[in-house]
């Protein structure tokens, strides 16, 4: 209950920044210093970023990505974003028929500004791990979110918390902003 209550408390304050960022802009060497961009409004081959082979971030997609998103080989979308966040947003449940209409399975974990839990990292958790082979998209309104809450599970698992950063970083995200808790999440793994 201890870690539930420092993982909320820890990223509630952050979060509402990461919510309303952009991932930085991907010119061959990005950092997450960079520029931030404004991917939502320029669609196109990038907007599923590669945090790794089989995982896929982007900012809120529509029911028309679903297609996109089946050509590249995605078999499990998650949605990060709660319904309602934002007027003219897609309805999450237009993006869920899509979905199961192309054979892809939909699992909605929210992310709202409260912060991040426990129960979403183990809702990641499972998702992933009952996932087809194949790979997953998560989104959120930017990715941002999508990708924090990737990076808390990796390093929950074990994953070297300046791998998760590189890799984010790739994809165009900064996790500065939790490295903290990915230290510690990390140490809880590695049993320090």
């Amino acid at each position: 209950m201890k870690t539930v209550h420092i993982i909320t408390l820890a990223v509630s304050a952050l979060l509402s920044l990461a919510a309303c960022s952009q991932p930085v802009e991907d010119n061959n060497a990005a950092s997450p210093t960079d520029t931030l961009a404004t991917t939502t409004a320029n669609k196109d081959e990038n907007m599923f970023r590669t945090l790794t082979d089989d995982m896929l971030v982007a900012p809120q997609i529509t029911v028309a990505d679903v297609a996109e998103a089946k050509a590249q080989g995605v078999t499990l979308i998650i949605n990060n974003r709660p319904d309602d966040e934002e007027p003219g947003q897609p309805a999450g449940d237009d993006i869920k028929a899509a979905a199961e209409a192309a054979g892809i399975t939909y699992i909605a974990i929210p992310v709202t500004h409260a912060g991040f839990s426990a129960p979403q990292i183990d809702a990641l958790d499972k998702a992933l791990d009952a996932a087809n082979k194949g790979k997953t998209l998560a989104f959120c309104r930017s990715g941002t979110r999508s990708t924090l809450l990737w990076s808390l599970r990796q390093a929950r698992d074990g994953m070297p918390v300046g791998e998760i950063a590189r890799l984010a970083g790739n994809a165009g995200y900064d996790v500065s902003m939790i490295r903290p808790l990915l230290d510690q999440l990390a140490g809880q793994a590695s049993g320090e």
